[in-house]
């Protein structure tokens, strides 16, 4: 099978798309329960038919399900905007995103086709970086763009900025805490608009038109080390996002470089910090190329749910007996506790337990937490 004819069988359809957007949309669907609903209905369409019952089990009287209308309406306002909404699997969605915990299954893009660089990599920092950080930032971006490297960052004040601008030529991409019309900070529109016609691009995973709240930008970090082969991190202060971001980078198994400065300045103490913890030292783009020599090509093809076949697809219209329900409730609580103890102390199948714990998620009784861990939201 030739590379086109592959790249089209793995395109969805609009009404698959429409179907996925009304998915993700609904309520108290993230990624990791749109992957589940997937995994368990076999497709999008059949999981939008079984998502009331399923949170009537959970304990939920009504549920809130998104209309084919609002869909509608979401993917004509990306069309007016000039952008579109590309899904986990299809040309253009980010290759390495796809191999992070619980990816996007839906990415709002805007721009060129520079997000389907297997070569991308972050560079982040203080906001109120100094000149020197901005210098060593455009650095970077500048060397590293000139070895094909697309530049990743979040479009903010200081490092972010001067990264972006010092990439325009080579390609950057600018990921939104928001939805993909609300930029942030507003001041950045010529900057945005210098990124886009030169070929580069903008993305976001929330809703057209969400404006930014303060617990969106961890969620924006995740997507900035998640396109990313490794992150560059230049003057970042003890209590940074960009510690964040590379906490992110740590867990997706990315590479983390951090410049070093001055013990005086607090900008840097999060980046010495880095350093001191295992971080590789960045002295200039030559010791990041050196660090991702060989790492630079898509490893771990991950193509999950595109094809939406009902293989794996199993009848959980009744779900499983109440005693194995209330046995799986009762063992929960507010403390985090891992799947694999729940599944081991209930006695029951992976797939049952799994079953449960999508009712009760989509009831709003459960949260999910970092290394396979869930809790009860009490009250």
């Amino acid at each position: 099978m030739n590379a086109s004819h592959e790249n089209k069988s793995r395109c969805l359809t609009e009404e698959q798309r429409l179907a996925w957007l009304r998915l993700i949309r609904s309520e108290n669907v993230g990624p990791s329960t749109f992957r589940d609903l997937l995994d368990h209905a076999g497709s999008a369409e059949k999981a939008l038919e079984i998502l009331p019952a399923l949170s009537r089990r959970g304990g939920k009287r009504s549920y809130r399900l998104c209309s084919e209308q609002d869909a509608i309406d979401e993917l004509e306002a990306h069309r007016r905007f000039g952008a579109r909404l590309v899904a986990r699997g299809e040309p253009d969605y980010p290759p390495h995103l796809q191999h992070i915990d619980s990816p996007p299954p839906l990415l709002s893009i805007k721009g060129g086709p520079v997000t389907a660089n297997p070569q991308m990599a972050a560079i982040i920092g203080a906001r109120n970086a100094s000149l020197s950080g901005r210098k060593l930032a455009a650095a970077f971006a500048r060397d590293l763009g000139a070895h094909g490297f697309a530049i990743a960052s979040g479009l903010a004040r200081g490092i972010d900025a001067a990264a972006h601008e010092a990439a325009v030529p080579t390609g950057t991409v600018g990921v939104f805490a928001g939805g993909l019309n609300v930029l942030y900070p507003p001041e950045h529109g010529p900057l945005l608009a210098a990124i886009l016609d030169a070929g580069g691009a903008a993305i976001s995973e929330m809703p057209f038109g969400w404006k930014p709240r303060g617990r969106d930008f961890p969620r924006r970090n995740r997507l900035i080390s998640g396109v990313s082969l490794g992150v560059v991190v230049i003057e970042a202060a003890k209590a940074s996002g960009s510690l964040h971001t590379a906490r992110f980078a740590l867990e997706q198994n990315r590479d983390i470089y951090a410049v070093p400065g001055s013990p005086l300045d607090p900008r840097s103490e999060g980046a010495n910090g880095l350093i001191r913890q295992g971080a590789t030292l960045a002295r200039s783009a030559r010791d990041v190329l050196e660090g991702l020599a060989g790492r630079t090509g898509i490893e771990l093809p991950l193509f999950h749910g595109m094809s939406e076949t009902a293989q794996r697809a199993e009848a959980i219209s009744e779900g499983p007996a109440d005693g194995t329900r209330d046995r799986i409730i009762e063992a929960l609580g507010p403390a985090p506790m891992q799947l694999d103890e729940l599944i081991r102390f209930v006695d029951a199948d992976a797939r049952t337990v799994n079953v449960v714990l999508l009712e009760l998620e989509l009831a709003g009784r459960l949260e999910r937490h970092a290394g396979q861990k869930i809790s009860l939201v009490m009250g």
